[in-house]
């Protein structure tokens, strides 16, 4: 096996990432994903058609600021203690991981605190995300990892034999960045390679949980999310479940204690108008989050808010959540890959696409 090393410093962006050996691009076409330069510092070609694509992509790979906010920040303020939560596996994920062949290269697309990195010990991984706190988790336990966007993957074309992304795509906040996400990790598999999938869905086993949701308000929708989404309609506009300002996660449990009957209620709006764009609350206990010394900047910015009945501090994270036959759809705008399974399991959906193989006729 040919054993690629990355190094990062962990100090600096992508842009700082430094080539070892052969696999990844170079870093100066990422350097702009992750800096404040503006459209009027990036050269395009002269000819008019090409301008206009690579524009759109470089949109398109452009981090909108719900997903800055809301998942990146998030992430980065909350990272020990979600990777303190993080260690079962699912028996499916770990399934496929094991069945592929000995000595391939896995490329897991948005690794978290990299609980699959290594599950199969007869390949070899690489883990990629976009917080450095989980990738700096990752790569004390000597992981092979580096900082990196799930739409603007770091390899060249064909590098792995197989890619997963679990959990991720939910974050992506248009379909466009989600398509995007799923065609990298098309790209970087060689021919004949598998691609593993997964979100959350909105067909949720315990549907209770959607009342401890925050359905995102036409405001964010409007000026984050965009047009076009199901949010964006006069039945959900003028619906007064939906407010212009964000439900505090603990204002909606003390109405489940106080009135059952209003809890029911919102769970049938949601359902009735095909909610899918959600605040999802996540609390960092007081003690954890003095240590770190997150929670008094988040507070002060209004990233996060103090809950004192549960003490911790409530972070919220965005989530787009799949309502069933959306994923197959999304991959199935992917010209060179075909669905070959797909599947609900723990209240997510699930595929696996596999690359066209290249024609061996002569």
């Amino acid at each position: 096996m040919i054993w690629i090393q990355f190094q990062a410093r962990m100090r600096s962006p992508l842009s700082e990432l430094k080539l070892i050996h052969g696999g990844l691009a170079p870093s100066v076409y990422y350097k702009f994903f992750h800096s404040s330069r503006k459209m009027r510092d990036v050269k395009v070609k002269a000819n008019s058609s090409k301008s206009t694509h690579q524009e759109e992509s470089l949109s398109v790979k452009s981090t909108p600021e719900i997903e800055k906010k809301y998942v990146h920040r998030v992430y980065d303020a909350i990272a020990p203690h979600f990777s303190s939560t993080r260690y079962a596996k699912w028996p499916k994920v770990a399934a496929f991981l094991e069945s592929l062949p000995s000595g391939s290269v896995i490329l897991d697309a948005g690794c978290g605190n990299g609980k699959y990195l290594g599950l199969n010990p007869n390949c070899f991984f690489i883990g990629c995300d976009i917080s450095n706190p989980l990738i700096r988790i990752c790569s004390e336990k000597g992981q092979e990892v580096v900082v990196a966007d799930a739409v603007n993957l770091p390899y060249r074309d064909g590098f792995g034999d197989a890619a997963i992304s679990i959990a991720v795509l939910h974050h992506l906040s248009t379909e466009e960045r989600r398509k995007s996400a799923v065609e990298e990790l098309v790209r970087v598999v060689k021919p004949g390679g598998f691609v593993l999938i997964t979100v959350w869905a909105a067909e949720q086993e315990d549907k209770s949980l959607l009342t401890k949701w925050t359905p995102l308000s036409p405001k964010y929708v409007e000026e984050w999310v965009g047009p076009g989404s199901p949010m964006d309609s006069p039945c959900v506009r003028n619906n007064p479940c939906f407010g212009l300002e964000s439900i505090p996660e603990t204002d909606v449990s003390v109405k489940e204690e106080k009135d059952k009957d209003s809890v029911e209620v919102l769970l049938e709006a949601v359902e009735m108008n095909h909610q899918q764009e959600y605040f999802v609350p996540w609390h960092l206990p007081y003690h954890r989050a003095e240590v770190s010394g997150a929670s008094a900047s988040a507070l002060a910015s209004g990233l996060a808010k103090k809950d004192d009945r549960k003490g911790a501090v409530v972070y919220n994270r965005y989530y787009h959540v799949f309502s069933e036959g959306e994923l197959e759809r999304l991959a199935s705008g992917v010209g060179n890959a075909m669905i070959v399974d797909r599947f609900y399991d723990k209240s997510n959906w699930c595929i696996v696409l596999q690359k066209e193989a290249l024609n061996q006729d002569h």
